[in-house]
């Protein structure tokens, strides 16, 4: 998110810190940037985060990239960065749209629609790697298929067979080979009833509620289709059926239109005990239909599994588990961030820049079970730096520390500083205030308390 808007971010801060402060704790769950159409996939303890990012101003889907973000407790999010691009895919000209990503074989595919630059319509192109944040590379060197039709999503049912699904207006699958970059047969359309998916009023074109990014899962038996229905604005409804492919039923509203954006996406995964309801909305400065942020919700299923009505908060699901603060932890692992931007590092992943005077970070649910005594970070400055205030509770909170970060030459010559901190103990929302003179202070890259 450029400066332009993060000082929108910071004014209302400012002005009403209190509420701001409480009010947009989690929701959304990435605030550097604008993110769209989120894609969640639950791997090795972690819930993973698939977005597209819209660019600052936007006036239309202008997209040039994804990014990843991933958490261990529903609260504090990693910034992964963007390990897949338009770059990676030659032949795409433009519209790095909405996404999924699925696990098979130990490797993860991304499957995205881009424009052919060859056909100049919309394709499905699919992205692979052995890690889930990348990076990713194009898997076949052209289209997995292409009806200049969007919105992909992947599913595998118990019995090892995938089926990709995607479409607008129409709503198609294919059944999916075990290599995941090939299927058999041809496309094949789920008939757009309306006792499947709802009867839209006043368009004879379109007699059907579903609009656009399916995302279709099983629980307990019961397949679900979750999908953004009658544009515009969109609500989020969905299908049952009792097979892969249908005959569906449709079975009302998961989440009514709200939020600020004339789009939704939405993503349901199981994590942990609990279930998460993912989508978008235009929540933050700036926000709207084509500048819009990823946020989730916790719900439960009724006893007959049927879905709840869902509503937007600002607050966000319950934290599970607490962080731990004598690990090392990655500057971009945050609840909320403020006034900042993240970036490549030379050190590798990612790291926190852009820290003007007043910037914050919190990082929610800190145990510090055995106290702290100390405070370090590593930093670069290619400036005369700054200071690093551990506070406690909130940004104006008490004072723990103070550590100097200061100028070593450069935005990527990094060096690592410690300071004593006091009067920490139990568990604790940490808040890293950035302090300093006018322009940017320094980057920030990772953190560590000792007990």
């Amino acid at each position: 998110m450029r400066r332009a808007l993060i000082a929108v971010l910071a004014v209302a801060l400012v002005l009403f810190p209190g509420a701001a402060r409480e009010a947009r704790a989690d929701n959304p769950i990435v605030q550097t940037i604008y993110t769209a159409d989120p894609a969640p996939l639950v791997h090795n303890g972690r819930v993973y985060v698939y977005t597209g990012h819209d660019e600052d101003g936007s006036t239309y889907f202008t997209m040039r990239e994804w990014r990843v973000y991933s958490t261990a407790d529903m609260v504090n999010w990693t910034d992964h960065g963007s390990p897949m691009s338009l770059a990676t895919f030659s032949w795409a000209s433009a519209d790095a749209w909405a996404g999924h990503v699925a696990y098979r074989n130990g490797k993860f595919y991304w499957y995205v629609p881009v424009k052919n630059r060859s056909t100049g319509r919309m394709a499905i192109g699919v992205g692979v790697s052995t890690s889930p944040t990348g990076p990713f590379s194009d898997a076949l060197g052209r289209p997995l298929v292409e009806n200049g039709e969007i919105d992909p999503n992947v599913f595998i049912d118990d019995n090892g067979q995938a089926y990709l699904y995607w479409g607008n207006p129409n709503l198609w699958y294919v059944r999916l080979n075990t290599d995941m970059i090939s299927y058999s047969g041809s496309a094949a359309q789920i008939p757009l009833t309306t006792a499947g998916f709802g009867a839209r009023s006043g368009n004879t074109s379109r007699p059907t509620l579903y609009e656009e990014g399916p995302w279709v899962y099983k629980r307990n038996g019961l397949y679900y289709n979750v999908f953004a229905a009658e544009c515009c604005s969109e609500f989020i409804g969905y299908s049952t059926a009792t097979g892969p492919t249908g005959p569906w039923t449709y079975r009302g509203t998961v989440m009514p239109r709200q939020g600020s954006s004339f789009t939704n996406h939405a993503g349901i995964v199981d994590f942990n005990g609990g279930s998460y309801f993912f989508y978008h909305n235009g929540a933050l400065p700036g926000g709207g239909g084509f500048t819009r942020s990823v946020a989730v919700e916790r719900f439960s299923y009724r006893s007959d599994g049927t879905i709840p009505t869902i509503t937007m908060t600002t607050a966000g699901p319950p934290q599970v588990g607490t962080l731990n603060p004598y690990a090392r932890q990655e500057a971009e692992t945050s609840a909320w961030a403020s006034g900042v931007e993240t970036e490549r590092s030379s050190d590798g992943g990612v790291n926190v820049g852009y820290v003007d005077n007043g910037d914050y970070l919190k990082v929610r649910g800190v145990a510090f079970s055995s106290g702290a005594r100390t405070f370090t970070a590593r930093v670069a400055s290619a400036t005369s730096g700054g200071r690093v205030e551990v506070r406690l509770g909130s940004p104006t909170g008490t004072v723990a520390g103070t550590c100097t970060a200061p100028a070593t030459g450069g935005w990527q010559t990094w060096t690592t500083v410690s300071c004593g901190v006091s009067g920490v103990s139990g568990t604790q929302d940490l808040y890293l205030r950035f302090a300093g003179g006018s322009g940017y202070l320094f980057n920030l890259d990772w953190w560590q308390f000792t007990a």
